[in-house]
């Protein structure tokens, strides 16, 4: 007769799983990454990139995951996969793959696990910095095990708000962002990984992050840290995350109205 676990123990049990996993597959990733100089990846796209490590990392955790939990479904950046299976485990093997091509440290490798269509999991595992986000839903969110939170930050002319790059925004949003945020005396920046971004709001050392458009992939893991840790986020599984590259927009709640009305962005 097969072991039956309720809905919390079965996901701590994966949790725990993945986040031995995610080790391992770190130190894979580590080992292959280029060294400085010119990227050595394929281009999918403009300064859309994939690497070995991509396609290499993404098959690692979905066999050994899968194996564990065969009932499972998967969803990665490289292969694909299907969205039935009461668990589902989203992947972006490389996040910040135009940084880890060229030997840059920041990028990761974003695991989250979904409940029904519900983040409930998430591990954001940033090897070449050595830092750890992981967090379940309704238990928190941590940084190398220590408690984090979203920034208190309550005027826009103190506030970091970073703006992510994509090969599908249309002419013209780039200028027209940073010079919404300028005109509010913010800081802007742009550092090429969308999941450490989200993380970075979570934690509190930026105080927002948007994206024109962005996949489940790269923010699944996210958006636990994100509800766990305070921060207020658009509705990106409502607007079509599921199945779509969608808007986000992520901030510390005390400029959270503000920054979504300079954005043009709605949140929650």
């Amino acid at each position: 007769m097969p072991i039956t676990y309720d809905t919390d123990t079965a996901i701590d049990i994966r949790f725990h799983a993945a986040c031995s996993i995610i080790k391992e597959a770190a130190a894979l990733a580590l080992n292959m990454q280029p060294a400085p100089g010119k990227p050595a990846a394929d281009l999918k796209g403009h300064q859309d990139y994939v690497t070995e490590a991509d396609r290499t990392v993404e098959q690692f955790v979905t066999a050994r995951l899968g194996t564990l939990f065969p009932e499972d479904a998967f969803l990665g950046e490289e292969h694909g996969g299907s969205s039935s299976g009461l668990f589902r485990w989203v992947i972006d093997p490389i996040d910040g793959t135009s940084n880890y091509a060229r030997g840059r440290n920041r990028w990761c490798i974003s695991l989250g696990l979904m409940h029904r269509n519900v983040p409930v999991a998430g591990i954001i595992e940033a090897p070449a910095i050595r830092e750890s986000f992981t967090a379940r839903k309704g238990k928190g969110a941590f940084l190398n095990g220590a408690p984090i939170k979203a920034s208190t930050t309550d005027k826009m002319s103190e506030a970091m708000v970073e703006i992510g790059w994509s090969p599908y925004v249309p002419e013209g949003w780039y200028p027209e962002k940073m010079q919404a945020l300028l005109h509010k005396g913010v800081m802007p920046r742009s550092l090429g990984s969308g999941a450490l971004a989200l993380a970075d709001v979570a934690c509190g050392r930026s105080d927002g992050y948007h994206e024109y458009v962005i996949f489940l992939w790269d923010v699944a893991a996210a958006l636990v840290l994100l509800d766990e840790a305070g921060a207020h986020v658009s509705p990106f599984l409502k607007m079509g995350g599921l199945t779509q590259r969608t808007t986000i927009l992520a901030c510390a709640p005390l400029v959270a109205a503000t920054l979504s009305k300079t954005l043009g962005v709605t949140l929650d």
